[in-house]
């Protein structure tokens, strides 16, 4: 059975085949569960003073609810992945360039969480179990198991969530509890500030951490039966459990004054909760990343084989494992939403303001082979984050909301005349 006839990847999802909001709100939300979200927690917790901490917390995940907010919506109600989505935006050919960025950023991601998942279990087979073991058969294996849930699509995903959602709100809830008998809440609070990055970065880290996730959201919520389920699928997973689980990281980091996350948990004595985090966790993550970026490829060259696809994605993804990517993960999270918003920003603007016909009954009546402006607009919103980044330019001094705001603005006043005269 091909990925057509399953996943519809380049057509919209039928009635027939839509589902609760809930089941697609177990897929988001284990995506939350993930290592990276709490690595991210640990990371800007040890560079802010607790309070400061809140504070970039709060401002990063409400960006990201409201941007998740709407592609989600927008997924729900055109029922197409989020690479088509690009498609009719950029046009055919400046999607197929869209596409390959997003291809490759997901397999960066299916690295840095393979990268992630060996470190982790070499580090607690020999702190629990006294055992060493090497990197590349734990890689090898996990790349492997991932590969093959993927195989099974969307309903595999949605079945292991399912499984695997009340585990990791225990190892959450057991980390928070572990953290506040340390130390009191008001003892954690008190802690001195160390500033080792600007507030901006810091949410765009915050940000960074899941805006892959936000902008292709349509991937599984063009499953959902209604945008207002679409919605609830978003504020559940960002604005309740992400925000949780980041906060969760960030107050054991500052409880117990240290910058590991795994050494953490084995003080608190709670190794069970590393194992089940860096396992379940990524190997859900890391096979939504990999069932995303097959989508992505299954738009732009329709004519591949899906299962040997999977394959050949699977083992490049396992391969940016052996790339230590890792030991850049603020700069990779920071660079993904350099990247990434200003797509969701064209996407957002073009839909809900100047083409929205062009996303339903219009679709293959005015979809071009290039959209030279919003490519421009794309470009340009990256540019301007990135110079603001290097401090030479900022308008929010958070670079993922300038890349967004600017990608909206430009591609608005370039395209608002020509939209007009279409309509």
């Amino acid at each position: 059975m091909n990925v057509e006839s399953r996943e519809f990847s380049t057509a919209p999802v039928p009635d027939e085949h839509t589902v609760s909001w809930v089941r697609v709100a177990l897929i988001a939300s284990m995506v939350a569960f993930s290592l990276p979200v709490f690595l991210t927690g640990v990371e800007i917790a040890i560079s802010f003073s607790p309070l400061r901490t809140l504070e970039v917390f709060v401002v990063g995940t409400v960006i990201l609810t409201v941007i998740g907010c709407i592609t989600a919506a927008i997924g729900t109600n055109t029922r197409l992945t989020s690479y088509m989505l690009n498609r009719i935006a950029f046009g055919s050919h400046g999607a197929a360039l869209v596409n390959v960025a997003f291809a490759i950023s997901l397999l960066g991601w299916f690295g840095v969480n393979i990268d992630l998942f060996s470190g982790a279990v070499q580090r607690l087979t020999v702190d629990i179990y006294a055992v060493s073991v090497p990197a590349w058969p734990i890689e090898i294996s996990a790349g492997i198991i991932m590969t093959v849930t993927t195989v099974y699509g969307f309903r595999a995903i949605n079945t292991l969530s399912a499984l695997l959602i009340p585990v990791l709100i225990a190892v959450t809830a057991q980390l928070i509890v572990g953290s506040l008998t340390n130390q009191s809440l008001a003892e954690i609070m008190s802690t001195p500030s160390v500033n080792e990055l600007s507030f901006g970065d810091g949410v765009s880290a915050v940000v960074g951490a899941a805006i892959v996730g936000a902008v292709i959201l349509p991937d599984i919520t063009r499953f959902v039966r209604h945008w207002s389920g679409a919605i609830f699928v978003v504020l559940t997973s960002y604005l309740v459990i992400q925000f949780i689980v980041i906060s969760a990281g960030g107050l054991s980091a500052t409880s117990l004054g240290d910058d590991d996350l795994l050494n953490i948990m084995l003080t608190l004595g709670i190794s069970w909760a590393a194992f089940a985090i860096v396992i379940f966790g990524s190997w859900v993550l890391n096979s939504l990343n990999l069932y995303s970026a097959i989508l992505s490829l299954e738009a732009t060259v329709p004519r591949l084989n899906n299962r040997l696809l999977i394959i050949l994605i699977g083992s490049l993804g396992t391969l940016a494992a052996f790339m230590n990517i890792l030991n850049n993960f603020l700069s990779f999270l920071f660079y993904l939403a350099v990247i990434f918003v200003p797509v969701s920003g064209v996407i957002i603007v073009d839909y809900l303001i100047l083409r929205r016909s062009a996303y339903h009954e219009d679709r293959l009546l005015l979809e071009q082979k290039s959209r030279p402006k919003a490519i421009a607009a794309w470009g340009l919103g990256a540019c301007v984050a990135l110079m603001g980044s290097w401090h030479w330019l900022s308008i929010t001094n958070i670079a993922a909301l300038d890349a967004m705001i600017v990608a909206a603005v430009v591609y608005f006043l370039l395209t608002f005349k020509e939209a007009r005269s279409t309509q």
